[in-house]
Formats: structure tokens, sequence, C-alpha cells
């Protein structure tokens, strides 16, 4: 396939830029991947499509408040920095963006926080306008971090076009979050509120549990037609013995293997082996998914309406397969969903 066949015209207006008032009243397009019939409800109304012996795997990746602004030196012009991981906690070495990149060289120090209390120093270039920044503070690792996020803001994509508030701490993060190191919500996971988790449990649903910190690479924008020489962008993931315990009796057992999110779809199809199980894994993966592409281990994907030409487009176009997928974006457009990290869900089954 090539990349343009991924492109549509988006009103702007549709963009969402803050969430829903609760998390699991956003809309909710059903699309039924055998027929492309499409059914339109409200999230939490997902209840009605899975029951006993169906397991829902989650992606636990906690955000971390990523965007700072600082102060360069001498100049003391406005840098944006954004975290993208820690390299060495040690010294307190950290991969980072800044913007604007050209400004910022090897040698400069910048400040950061009241009275510039903080001061980084640039020891390093990365590609992509990145950097290598060395904190310089004298308190423990934990103080460090604690300190460090509290100047932060919830990292927002660019497209919702506003500057992050106090509420997105906590609405740019799913509420089972608990593995320190994403950039970029799984915005799937965002509608879950515990009131319908509960009434998941209570419907006998099991759940399992995958971390994969999702980062900037899937949200790259693309310029290539073939697909196939694409860039492969790298996330961490790790996969439990308890989860691969949990959701391997759900398959074998013939209920639905729901996949909350593409980040989960990409850690299952990185971890699934040639019997049909899915594997512990504890490393990178760089799985590039894209029709026509086979999915060996969910059976169900719960995502988000996403932008032109995404990676993640693609993915679900994988799991609902191309032309049902499109078809459901133009009636989705036509009737006004939301789309991005903060707009509505669809879910393919």
């Amino acid at each position: 396939m090539k990349l343009s066949e991924f492109d549509f015209k988006l009103p702007e207006h549709l963009i969402a830029s803050h969430p829903t008032q609760h998390r699991d009243e956003s809309r909710l397009m059903v699309l039924n991947r055998k027929d492309g019939s499409i059914e339109h409800r409200v999230f939490k109304d997902i209840i009605s499509y899975f029951g006993k012996g169906d397991t829902f795997v989650f992606n636990n990746t906690k955000v971390i408040p990523a965007r700072l602004y600082g102060k360069k030196e001498k100049t003391m012009a406005r840098i944006e920095v954004f975290l993208l991981r820690e390299l060495n906690k040690d010294i307190k070495l950290w991969d980072v963006l800044v913007d604007p990149a050209r400004k910022i060289r090897i040698g400069n120090k910048l400040y950061f926080g009241p009275d510039d209390a903080l001061v980084a120093e640039v020891i390093d270039n990365t590609i992509n306008g990145g950097r290598t920044l060395r904190f310089l503070y004298d308190g423990t690792h934990e103080e460090f971090k604690s300190y460090l996020y509290a100047l932060g803001a919830a990292p927002l994509p660019k497209y919702m076009n506003r500057e992050a508030e106090e509420e997105d701490l906590e609405r740019f993060q799913t509420i089972y979050a608990s593995e320190e190191g994403a950039v970029i919500a799984p915005a799937a996971g965002l509608h879950f509120s515990r009131e319908l988790l509960k009434r998941l449990q209570i419907a006998d649903c099991n759940f399992a549990y995958l971390t994969l910190h999702n980062g900037l690479g899937n949200f790259e924008n693309q310029d290539i037609e073939d697909l196939s020489k694409h860039r492969k962008n790298n996330e961490q993931m790790i996969i439990t013995k308890e989860c691969c315990d949990v959701a391997n009796k759900g398959k074998e057992g013939g209920g639905q293997i729901v996949a909350v999110g593409t980040s989960v779809l990409r850690a299952l199809e990185t971890a699934v082996s040639t019997d049909g199980r899915i594997k512990e894994f504890d490393g990178w993966t760089n799985k590039y998914i894209y029709p026509p592409y086979n999915i060996a281990f969910a059976t169900s994907l719960i995502t988000n309406f996403h932008m032109p030409l995404s990676l993640l487009l693609m993915m679900a176009a994988s799991m609902g397969g191309y032309e049902h997928v499109m078809n459901a974006y133009e009636m989705a457009i036509k009737e006004e969903y939301r789309f991005g990290a903060y707009g509505d869900a669809m879910l393919i089954i």
C-alpha cells in the first residue's frame, strides 16, 4: 500500500482539544470487521459487547510531565525542552528534544524553575533536533525527579493547539497507569473509568496488563509513499509472565482478546510466537504494522480516531480492513466524531 491511501481531509474543528467531562461518555463507533457494518454508541456501552471469558489487555504505561520551558544562558530566550527518556540516573542524564533547536549548542546552559534554580548543560547532539542534557542538582535522585516533574506540563500533542492545563496532568493519563516512561498517553485507555472497569469485572471479563512506553515515533510525519521504506520507531516494552498467563488462558478458552489501543496491538504482535501464544518480553520493539497484515493474537481493538497519514491509522486498518476502516472514517467525519487523543473511540470487533 501507499502512504497517500491513508490521507483524508479532516476538518480542524473535529480535532478534540479537551476531554469529555466523564471518561466513559465519549462517543463510540462500533465497526464489524467481517461485513463493515457500523453502530453508533456511547463508550460505556462497550460492556454490551463483552462478557464471561473475554480478556481486555491494557497498557499500564504512565505518562511523565515531559514538556518544560527554560531559558538559555546570556540571552534568556525561552526554550521548550521535551523530555524523552532518562539515560543515566546517577549523573542525571536525559535524552530530550529542544525547540528552537538551532539556538541550542553543545556547552550551552539552560535554566529552569523559579529563580532559575535548576540548571542543565547540553553535552551532545542527537537526531531530529535532539540533545543530551545533564542536569545539575545536589539532592537525591528521587528529589531531583520530583522537582523536575513539578516543573513539567502534560505533553499534549501539538495538534491540540493549546497550552496544557492543570487538569491535563490527570486526564492525559489512564486511571490504571503505574509504570513511568511514556511521553504520549495510550489514548484508547483514557475512556475507561473506575465504574466501567468494575462493571466489566462483574461481567466476568479478565484483565491483563503489559507495558509499552509510548514515544513520539508514531506521530512523526512520514513522507515516503512506499510504506515498506518508512522509518521504524523503537519503543520499550515489557510483558510479564502474569500478563501472558491471563491472556493465553483467555485465548485458549475461545474468548475475545481485546487490545485496548494500538500500543497493545503492537506489543502483542511483537510477543506472539508461532504457536499462537504470547511470550514474556523485556526489551524494545520496532514492529511495524500496516495492511495487509494478519493479526495473530488480538480479536478486537479499541482505538481512537487518528490523524491523516498516521501510523496508528495504519494499525487500525490492519485490524479492521483497509476499506472498512476508511469508510468508517468517512462516516465519522460526516457524523462529527472527535479525533485525536482526547477524541472519541472506535471498537473493531
